[in-house]
């Protein structure tokens, strides 16, 4: 199968899980490496080919923003765009070897925040007192974090906000949303401006990755959630191993 058709399915599955769950990069960024493209511009391909998803999520999570004053908004905003920046640099000082060495216990922390996401936000609402609410430290780790490798981000960021007091589920995805996409917004400028963007694939995929946007809707109200949390634990696990082999070989 020629490699355009492998990005196509890739970035197809990665919107649709986003749409329903989250998971899209356990997809996005082994396709890449699969087909040759060196691990941190696959890593920064990735990052522009999910961009279009986070741009509409903003937009559709506006009247949950509202629930925010201006100034504070503007101040998480801004802590996520610098965070997102240095993430960004961090990784484009890395090397394809440390890269490599990092990639495996990456995916496998991401898919283990990803499965143990509703755990991890139980117990952050129940220490949500020792945690400053919308404080800077937290939230510039995380988006440092991010803009290196965005796996599992929402998760984090979820929990983050629990953390901080949250709890209503709905402006909570909104704000993550916003704050995803300014982190992506800041990631991909940097990857860009820098040239380590494969953009041939990442065209390819960022039109299919918003049409499998669209098709996750319908799939999302026909699968229990609890059956999509397995397909991507398992794609996740799955990716880690591959990667761990690759590592040792």
């Amino acid at each position: 199968m020629p490699d355009s058709a492998w990005l196509i399915l890739a970035a197809l599955g990665a919107g649709i899980l986003n749409t329903i769950a989250g998971g899209g990069t356990f997809l996005t960024f082994p396709a890449l490496v699969f087909i040759g493209v060196p691990p941190v511009m696959a890593n920064a391909t990735s990052a522009v080919a999910v961009f279009p998803g986070y741009l509409g999520g903003a937009l559709g999570f506006r009247k949950e923003l509202q629930a925010f004053d201006r100034p504070t908004l503007i101040r998480l905003v801004g802590i996520t765009l610098a965070g997102g920046l240095a993430g960004s640099l961090l990784l484009l000082v890395s090397s394809n070897e440390a890269f490599s060495l990092v990639v495996p216990f990456l995916l496998l922390a991401a898919t283990l925040v990803f499965l143990l996401g509703d755990r991890i936000r139980v117990w952050a609402a129940k220490h949500s007192r020792s945690v400053t609410p919308f404080g800077s430290a937290g939230l510039f780790a995380t988006s440092v974090y991010g803009g290196y490798f965005n796996g599992g981000l929402g998760i984090v960021l979820l929990a983050l906000f629990a953390l901080w007091g949250m709890t209503n589920i709905h402006t909570m995805n909104g704000l993550k949303t916003a704050l995803s996409f300014a982190l992506s917004a800041i990631s991909v400028v940097t990857f860009a401006a820098a040239g380590i963007v494969a953009w041939p694939q990442a065209i390819i995929m960022m039109v299919a990755s918003t049409v499998g946007g669209y098709l996750g809707a319908p799939i999302a109200r026909a699968l229990p959630i609890k059956v999509v949390r397995g397909i991507v634990a398992a794609v996740g696990f799955g990716m880690s191993l591959i990667f761990f082999v690759r590592l040792v070989r």
